[in-house]
């Protein structure tokens, strides 16, 4: 059975930092393309980043230099890197499996609540 487990989330200041995890089970990270993507209080949910088998990194624009995509084989974990964050990074940040942009769905967990306010 597939299972997402995102962790890391918090409340943090604008230009602060934050590191999410997504443990994995089910399957491996290191062999498929895994995504975040995130969802503000009223919005729709947004694209973040993806990194492919082969290792390729996508980042959506809004947050291009600022965060970054990695994943530990021997955790079998995701990790998003969140440096130099703004207010309107604030939602809840979930780790996809499957991931399909033209419909945005695919496999995810929980979810982690990330708040950028002073």
């Amino acid at each position: 059975e597939v299972q997402l487990v995102e962790s890391g989330g918090g409340l943090v200041q604008p230009g602060g930092s934050l590191k999410l995890s997504c443990a994995a089970s089910g399957f491996m990270v290191g062999n498929v393309a895994m995504n975040w993507v995130r969802q503000a209080p009223g919005k729709e949910l947004e694209w973040v980043s993806g990194i492919n088998g082969a290792g390729g990194r996508y980042y959506a624009d809004s947050v291009k230099g600022r965060f970054t995509i990695s994943r530990d084989h021997a955790k079998n974990t995701l990790y998003l890197q969140l440096e130099g964050l703004k207010t309107e990074d604030t939602g809840t940040y979930y780790c996809e499996k499957n991931f399909d942009m033209t419909t945005m769905t695919g496999t995810r967990g929980q979810g982690t609540q990330v708040t950028v306010s002073s």
